[in-house]
Protein backbone atom coordinates (compact mmCIF):
# COMPACT_ATOMS: atom_id res chain seq x y z
CA UNK A 1 0.00 0.00 0.00
CA UNK A 2 3.05 2.61 0.85
CA UNK A 3 4.39 1.85 -2.22
CA UNK A 4 1.40 2.56 -4.51
CA UNK A 5 1.19 5.50 -2.59
CA UNK A 6 4.42 6.11 -3.53
CA UNK A 7 3.84 5.56 -7.05
CA UNK A 8 0.50 7.64 -7.08
CA UNK A 9 2.24 10.87 -5.83
CA UNK A 10 5.54 10.33 -7.72
CA UNK A 11 2.96 10.21 -11.40
CA UNK A 12 1.20 13.60 -9.78
CA UNK A 13 4.65 15.44 -9.45
CA UNK A 14 5.73 14.03 -12.65
CA UNK A 15 2.90 15.43 -14.40
CA UNK A 16 3.32 18.48 -12.60
CA UNK A 17 6.55 18.84 -13.59
CA UNK A 18 5.50 18.14 -17.26
CA UNK A 19 3.20 20.64 -17.22
CA UNK A 20 5.65 23.15 -16.09
CA UNK A 21 8.10 22.16 -18.82
CA UNK A 22 5.93 22.85 -21.98
CA UNK A 23 4.25 25.72 -20.60
CA UNK A 24 7.52 27.07 -20.37
CA UNK A 25 8.51 25.86 -23.58
CA UNK A 26 5.21 27.50 -25.37
CA UNK A 27 6.05 30.97 -23.44
CA UNK A 28 9.52 30.50 -24.67
CA UNK A 29 8.31 30.15 -28.56
CA UNK A 30 6.13 33.39 -28.13
CA UNK A 31 8.44 35.48 -26.33
CA UNK A 32 11.15 34.77 -29.14
CA UNK A 33 8.27 34.87 -31.73
CA UNK A 34 7.54 38.27 -30.66
CA UNK A 35 10.85 39.56 -30.39
CA UNK A 36 11.40 38.34 -34.06
CA UNK A 37 8.77 40.19 -35.52
CA UNK A 38 9.43 43.39 -33.14
CA UNK A 39 12.55 44.04 -34.24
CA UNK A 40 11.88 44.86 -38.03
CA UNK A 41 8.60 47.29 -36.87
CA UNK A 42 11.22 48.85 -34.62
CA UNK A 43 13.82 49.28 -37.62
CA UNK A 44 11.19 50.45 -39.86
CA UNK A 45 9.59 52.73 -37.76
CA UNK A 46 12.96 54.59 -36.57
CA UNK A 47 14.43 54.44 -40.92
CA UNK A 48 10.77 56.34 -41.14
CA UNK A 49 11.23 58.59 -38.38
CA UNK A 50 14.60 59.80 -39.65
CA UNK A 51 13.40 60.40 -43.38
CA UNK A 52 10.50 62.24 -42.43
CA UNK A 53 12.58 64.39 -39.88
CA UNK A 54 15.22 65.04 -42.52
CA UNK A 55 12.50 65.71 -45.28
CA UNK A 56 13.87 68.53 -47.44
CA UNK A 57 11.62 71.93 -48.18
CA UNK A 58 11.30 71.99 -51.66
CA UNK A 59 12.29 75.30 -53.65
CA UNK A 60 11.35 77.15 -56.80
CA UNK A 61 14.97 75.51 -58.68
CA UNK A 62 14.26 71.70 -57.69
CA UNK A 63 18.53 71.83 -57.90
CA UNK A 64 19.39 68.84 -55.24
CA UNK A 65 15.76 68.56 -53.62
CA UNK A 66 12.22 68.07 -54.78
CA UNK A 67 8.75 67.53 -53.95
CA UNK A 68 7.03 66.15 -50.97
CA UNK A 69 4.13 63.88 -52.26
CA UNK A 70 1.79 61.76 -50.09
CA UNK A 71 -1.07 59.48 -51.38
CA UNK A 72 -1.34 57.29 -54.59
CA UNK A 73 1.05 58.55 -56.36
CA UNK A 74 3.23 57.66 -59.32
CA UNK A 75 6.94 57.91 -58.05
CA UNK A 76 9.41 59.64 -60.76
CA UNK A 77 12.14 56.77 -60.13
CA UNK A 78 9.96 53.75 -60.16
CA UNK A 79 7.27 55.10 -62.22
CA UNK A 80 4.44 53.08 -60.63
CA UNK A 81 2.06 54.04 -57.73
CA UNK A 82 3.69 54.47 -53.99
CA UNK A 83 2.42 55.41 -50.93
CA UNK A 84 4.62 58.77 -50.25
CA UNK A 85 7.79 60.13 -52.14
CA UNK A 86 10.01 62.35 -50.33
CA UNK A 87 13.48 63.77 -50.19
CA UNK A 88 15.99 63.74 -47.55
CA UNK A 89 19.22 64.24 -45.87
CA UNK A 90 19.34 60.63 -44.69
CA UNK A 91 22.13 59.24 -47.18
CA UNK A 92 25.26 58.24 -46.22
CA UNK A 93 28.51 59.53 -47.57
CA UNK A 94 30.90 57.49 -48.52
CA UNK A 95 34.79 58.47 -50.31
CA UNK A 96 34.00 56.06 -53.24
CA UNK A 97 30.96 57.34 -53.88
CA UNK A 98 30.60 60.90 -56.11
CA UNK A 99 26.74 61.70 -54.46
CA UNK A 100 25.99 63.86 -51.69
CA UNK A 101 23.74 63.19 -48.54
CA UNK A 102 20.39 64.24 -50.41
CA UNK A 103 18.30 61.20 -51.84
CA UNK A 104 14.67 60.52 -53.01
CA UNK A 105 13.15 58.01 -50.51
CA UNK A 106 9.63 55.87 -51.58
CA UNK A 107 7.74 53.57 -49.30
CA UNK A 108 5.23 51.16 -51.08
CA UNK A 109 3.50 47.97 -50.56
CA UNK A 110 4.52 45.04 -52.79
CA UNK A 111 3.11 41.76 -52.74
CA UNK A 112 5.60 39.37 -50.58
CA UNK A 113 8.88 37.25 -51.37
CA UNK A 114 7.08 34.72 -49.42
CA UNK A 115 4.73 33.55 -52.04
CA UNK A 116 1.17 33.06 -52.77
CA UNK A 117 0.30 31.25 -49.16
CA UNK A 118 2.05 34.65 -47.00
CA UNK A 119 -0.58 36.74 -45.66
CA UNK A 120 -0.03 40.39 -46.06
CA UNK A 121 2.30 42.00 -48.16
CA UNK A 122 5.82 43.59 -47.86
CA UNK A 123 6.82 46.87 -47.39
CA UNK A 124 9.68 48.34 -49.26
CA UNK A 125 11.73 51.29 -49.16
CA UNK A 126 13.27 52.32 -52.55
CA UNK A 127 16.59 54.68 -52.42
CA UNK A 128 17.80 57.11 -55.03
CA UNK A 129 21.19 58.20 -54.38
CA UNK A 130 22.78 59.75 -57.77
CA UNK A 131 20.02 62.62 -58.47
CA UNK A 132 21.98 64.24 -61.06
CA UNK A 133 22.43 61.60 -63.37
CA UNK A 134 22.07 62.36 -67.10
CA UNK A 135 20.25 58.97 -66.96
CA UNK A 136 17.28 57.63 -65.11
CA UNK A 137 19.18 55.89 -62.50
CA UNK A 138 17.81 52.67 -61.19
CA UNK A 139 16.80 52.91 -56.82
CA UNK A 140 17.95 50.82 -54.61
CA UNK A 141 14.97 48.54 -53.09
CA UNK A 142 15.06 47.91 -49.28
CA UNK A 143 12.66 45.38 -47.54
CA UNK A 144 11.74 46.87 -44.18
CA UNK A 145 8.35 45.02 -43.07
CA UNK A 146 6.46 42.26 -43.95
CA UNK A 147 3.00 40.53 -43.42
CA UNK A 148 1.59 44.53 -43.79
CA UNK A 149 -1.69 44.49 -44.48
CA UNK A 150 -2.24 48.32 -44.81
CA UNK A 151 -0.12 51.18 -45.20
CA UNK A 152 -1.36 54.92 -45.07
CA UNK A 153 0.24 58.54 -44.62
CA UNK A 154 -1.80 61.45 -43.22
CA UNK A 155 -0.44 65.10 -43.36
CA UNK A 156 -1.44 67.40 -40.61
CA UNK A 157 -1.54 70.78 -42.35
CA UNK A 158 -2.03 73.02 -38.82
CA UNK A 159 -5.87 72.50 -38.97
CA UNK A 160 -7.02 68.65 -39.97
CA UNK A 161 -5.49 65.31 -40.99
CA UNK A 162 -5.44 64.82 -44.94
CA UNK A 163 -4.88 61.69 -46.63
CA UNK A 164 -2.83 63.31 -49.47
CA UNK A 165 -0.23 66.31 -50.29
CA UNK A 166 1.45 67.09 -53.31
CA UNK A 167 3.92 70.12 -53.41
CA UNK A 168 4.09 70.05 -57.09
CA UNK A 169 -0.13 70.99 -57.10
CA UNK A 170 -1.14 72.92 -54.42
CA UNK A 171 0.67 72.71 -51.19
CA UNK A 172 3.62 75.12 -50.84
CA UNK A 173 5.71 73.94 -48.12
CA UNK A 174 6.05 70.42 -46.25
CA UNK A 175 3.55 69.26 -43.51
CA UNK A 176 3.32 70.03 -40.04
CA UNK A 177 3.44 66.60 -39.37
CA UNK A 178 3.08 62.93 -40.52
CA UNK A 179 1.27 60.30 -39.12
CA UNK A 180 2.30 56.23 -40.22
CA UNK A 181 -0.34 53.84 -40.03
CA UNK A 182 0.95 50.10 -40.62
CA UNK A 183 -2.30 47.48 -40.16
CA UNK A 184 -0.34 43.67 -39.67
CA UNK A 185 -2.26 41.02 -41.03
CA UNK A 186 -3.63 38.55 -38.47
CA UNK A 187 -2.40 34.96 -38.04
CA UNK A 188 -4.72 32.20 -38.57
CA UNK A 189 -8.50 32.85 -38.28
CA UNK A 190 -7.65 36.27 -37.16
CA UNK A 191 -9.06 39.12 -38.74
CA UNK A 192 -6.25 41.78 -39.02
CA UNK A 193 -8.85 44.56 -38.01
CA UNK A 194 -8.96 42.76 -34.81
CA UNK A 195 -5.07 43.97 -34.26
CA UNK A 196 -3.86 47.39 -32.92
CA UNK A 197 -2.18 49.36 -35.88
CA UNK A 198 1.24 50.30 -35.80
CA UNK A 199 1.22 54.14 -35.32
CA UNK A 200 4.00 56.68 -35.55
CA UNK A 201 3.68 60.41 -35.79
CA UNK A 202 6.34 62.92 -36.39
CA UNK A 203 6.63 66.35 -36.79
CA UNK A 204 8.24 68.30 -39.22
CA UNK A 205 10.09 71.23 -38.84
CA UNK A 206 11.23 73.25 -41.84
CA UNK A 207 11.54 76.95 -43.14
CA UNK A 208 8.01 78.20 -44.97
CA UNK A 209 7.94 78.98 -48.82
CA UNK A 210 5.73 81.95 -49.76
CA UNK A 211 3.90 81.63 -52.81
CA UNK A 212 5.00 85.35 -53.76
CA UNK A 213 7.22 85.66 -56.41
CA UNK A 214 10.38 88.01 -55.51
CA UNK A 215 10.54 91.18 -57.51
CA UNK A 216 13.72 93.24 -58.38
CA UNK A 217 13.56 95.59 -55.61
CA UNK A 218 12.87 92.85 -52.95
Amino acid sequence: MELMLAMGVCAIVLAAINGVFFGALRLREATIRAVDESEPAQLALTTMRNDLQSAMSPTTNGVMTGDFRVGDITSAGLNQNVSIELYTTTGALHENEPWGDVQRVTYELRPSVGGAGTRGQDLVRSVTRNLLATITPVPEDQWMLGRVQSLTFDCYDGAQWRNSWDTTVSDTNLPAAVRVSIQLAGEGSVDPRDREPIVLMVPIDSQSRSNQVPTAGS
